[in-house]
């Protein structure tokens, strides 16, 4: 777990080392970012108080109530209602501001507007088609937690308490045996790799799992180690498998001594096959002033070069660069956002059609 808390926080380090390049003002940059930090250590007796998954407020998304997951693109329809599989959905960093702690309590409405609007709209949602939405909150990690390495495993363990007690709480109360997709992205994909080697390699949960998909986060050797009955997806109907990806184009910082594995969305596969922008579906980019966008044909070509997933340079509403020039962390999901949902709905049929 240290060594995947070392590579986000080079990767984070390194983007901001190219933000102040690009800005040509260290100083400032570095003292934005340092300012992120909580004043006071980790405290486990400060920490905000634990969640009680049994109260719908702890899931910013559940079957059957109206959140922000429920959206769809121009033209797209909402399939929750009918579907024969769940999605168990673990969110990325929302929770940042300054003077803040080291995790996130349940009231930050900051972060949770962040986790409403910018995750389960523009990330969750592409679920919708295929899946009933489960979306815990939890505790999440801060920020800095990324780039210390003293207190931030600490605020990361607290975090995955949250996790996987909420995980569990689903299998135990929702989830009624159902197959599943185990879905995350950035801090969420982090948790999500230690669910898989500690629920599901060597037990019956796998029988369960349509695919996990691990978008943003670090899919290492090491972890695919300790999963080896959980294989490589390469394939776009294959089943019991993971898969990951990191967006970046020929300007971001050089990441490739981050030997991660990589599958491109666009098809399916994980052995460097490159794909044009004719094979991108389409991009969907929500914003707060539009929840039903319309659909960015054929934004993007995608190849796995390094373990990194290289882009051209995208048309249209996708240039905010928080990590830094070339660095799409932000649009790992919503650059191929119409080939992940109808990915995720045919993986599942293929998991429904087999399990007969």
């Amino acid at each position: 777990m240290k060594k995947i808390v070392l590579i986000i926080a080079t990767l984070i380090v390194g983007a901001i080392v190219l933000v102040a390049i690009v800005k040509r003002d260290f100083i400032s940059t570095f003292y934005s970012f340092y300012q992120l930090k909580p004043e006071k250590s980790f405290d486990e007796s400060l920490v905000p108080p634990a969640p009680d998954y049994a109260d719908n407020s702890w899931w910013a998304a559940l079957p059957g109530q109206i959140d922000d997951a429920d959206v769809t693109p121009e033209g797209v329809v909402d399939g929750q209602s009918g579907a024969e599989v769940d999605v168990f959905y673990i969110h990325p960093t929302t929770y940042w501001e300054v003077g803040n702690g080291w995790n996130q309590p349940l009231e930050n409405e900051i972060s949770n507007q962040r986790l409403n609007l910018g995750v389960l709209q523009g990330q969750t949602s592409v679920f919708n088609g295929c899946c009933k939405i489960y979306v815990p909150k939890y505790r999440q990690a801060s920020l800095p937690s990324f780039f210390d390495t003293s207190d931030g495993p600490k605020a990361m363990a607290l975090a995955y308490i949250d996790v996987k007690t909420a995980f569990e709480y689903f299998l135990a109360n929702y989830n009624e045996g159902r197959p599943f997709i185990l879905a995350s992205h950035s801090q969420g994909s982090m948790h999500a790799v230690r669910l898989l080697e500690e629920y599901f390699t060597g037990t019956l949960l796998l029988d369960q799992l349509v695919a996990a998909y691990l978008v943003g986060g670090p899919m290492i050797e090491e972890h695919m180690a300790k999963t080896l009955d959980i294989p490589l997806c390469s394939t776009a109907t294959m089943t019991g498998c993971q898969m990951s990806w990191n967006t970046v184009s020929d300007a971001a910082a050089d990441f490739s001594e981050v030997q991660n594995y990589c599958v491109n969305p666009l098809n399916w596969t994980a052995d460097g096959t490159p794909a044009s922008h004719q094979d991108n579906m389409g991009g969907v980019r929500f914003l707060i002033d539009n929840d039903t966008p319309s659909i960015d044909h054929n934004v993007t070509g995608a190849v796995c070069v390094d373990g990194n997933l290289m882009i051209s340079i995208p048309e249209g509403n996708y240039d905010e660069m928080v990590f830094g020039e070339g660095n799409y962390h932000i649009y790992d999901y919503a650059l191929f956002y119409m080939n992940i949902r109808n990915n995720a709905i045919e993986r599942a049929a293929a998991f429904v059609s087999e399990a007969g």
